[in-house]
């Protein structure tokens, strides 16, 4: 037998993630993408501003452009008006001021705007009831982005602020780190396909539909490739061919060690296994190695384990391969419990919460039953209830460390 099954001890979740990490590396190919295609792409190299934005000085509000040192003026005549998109740029002399509409230029003789609630009119002049500071109510060039102003930096993962402020700047299209593709299946003679009728011991496949949906978000190219048998040479036949088309390549379930699972055996005969099993709860048989030059992750059959190991280990091994700048698995935030916790010691536990703030607090609860099987605890979630691995239970009241899943409570 490989090494790997010769030591009982379970390797850390830090320990593993540094032993992932160290066997990977970062693509470095690249392709170009018109703006519209790179939602979520990863920055190949550092994207730089050639342009000012805005490129003109122009205000912020409807009113009128005028002269600052015009201020103990009783009246100003209206001798034109900018308009957005039409700007007027002749000379605006003392005494004088124009008509201005949102996003307009402001004549180059103008140092403030004031805004039309502050003043009154009377055919082509005002009075200005509340008169503006100087620069008030003017969005000066350059004011959000400059020429020769780094925009985003290699390894930025582009979101749609960004896809807009490159757009902006005029950036019609950009270098981004090529697609990894990444093929998923499940394994296990128990699975039905929706739509067909459930046999005895069957149960519907979620956890295609969840991998698929983990990997949209991620951002990889993914490939449904259905389900294998349990059986050894269908489990070899599927990962081989399977190796020749994909960068990753990651199973649900046939890597504990039962009579059924062939999936650790299968890696260790045509690739190599690198690691496997490690102190987290749910998701101890998690299996890691290659076959050639494809990455291989074999996750725990159970839904919430597929979860929980896709996002504390999958997620961040993808990240570095996909070129990003950061592989953090998500936000850690300190929470108040509302409720006792129940924990053994010895492994980390990813417990399924809820976060709320609360008055500017934190406090979060389990979201119900925590085992590995409960799939709705894990849509009520909106967190992690992240227990260290020497724990033992939590009391009422206790601050723990929680994961966010998402950006936000």
């Amino acid at each position: 037998m490989a090494d790997f099954r010769t030591t009982d001890r379970l390797l850390t979740l830090e320990e593993a993630l540094v032993q992932i990490q160290d066997a990977l590396s970062k693509q470095d190919s690249y392709e170009r993408l018109p703006l519209k295609k790179a939602l979520h792409r990863v920055v190949y190299q550092d994207i730089i501003s050639t342009v000012d934005v805005p490129g003109f000085r122009n205000s912020s509000m409807d009113g009128y452009a005028l002269r600052f040192s015009d201020l103990a003026q009783s009246s100003l005549n209206v001798i034109a008006t900018s308009w957005a998109g039409k700007p007027y740029t002749g000379f605006v002399g003392q005494g004088e001021c124009v008509r201005i509409f949102t996003g307009a230029y402001v004549p180059a003789d103008c140092d403030c705007v004031v805004m039309q609630e502050n003043i009154s009119q009377c055919e082509d002049t005002i009075n200005v009831k509340h008169w503006p500071k100087h620069e008030e109510n003017i969005r000066n060039m350059g004011d959000d982005t400059k020429r020769g102003q780094t925009l985003f930096a290699k390894g930025k993962a582009l979101g749609p602020a960004d896809i807009g402020l490159l757009a902006s700047c005029g950036i019609a299209d950009i270098a981004v780190f090529k697609s990894l593709t990444v093929g998923f299946f499940s394994t296990g003679d128990e699975l039905a396909s929706i739509g067909s009728a459930l046999k005895l011991g069957q149960i519907y496949d979620s956890n295609r539909y969840t991998l698929h949906a983990l990997l949209e978000e991620t951002g990889v190219t993914a490939i449904d490739m259905g389900v294998i048998p349990d059986n050894a040479k269908a489990v070899e036949v599927a990962l081989h061919s399977a190796s020749k088309q994909c960068d990753v390549i990651i199973t649900t379930g046939g890597v504990s060690v039962g009579g059924a699972d062939f999936i650790t055996n299968v890696l260790d005969k045509i690739g190599n296994v690198n690691l496997w099993k490690i102190a987290i709860k749910p998701g101890k048989p998690l299996l890691f190695g290659c076959i050639n030059n494809t990455h291989f992750f074999g996750l725990p059959g159970n839904p919430v384990s597929v979860m929980v190991t896709f996002q504390q280990v999958v997620s961040p091994a993808l990240k570095k391969l996909m070129g990003h700048s950061t592989t953090q698995a998500g936000l850690i935030l300190q929470a108040t419990t509302t409720e006792t916790i129940t924990k053994h010691p010895g492994r980390v536990e990813f417990q399924r919460g809820f976060a709320e703030n609360i008055d500017g607090k934190i406090i979060v609860k389990p979201t119900g039953r925590q085992g590995s099987h409960i799939l709705s605890s894990m849509s009520k979630a909106n967190c992690f209830i992240v227990l260290e691995q020497n724990s033992g239970d939590i009391k009422k009241g206790q601050t723990v460390s929680i994961q966010l899943l998402g950006n936000s409570l």
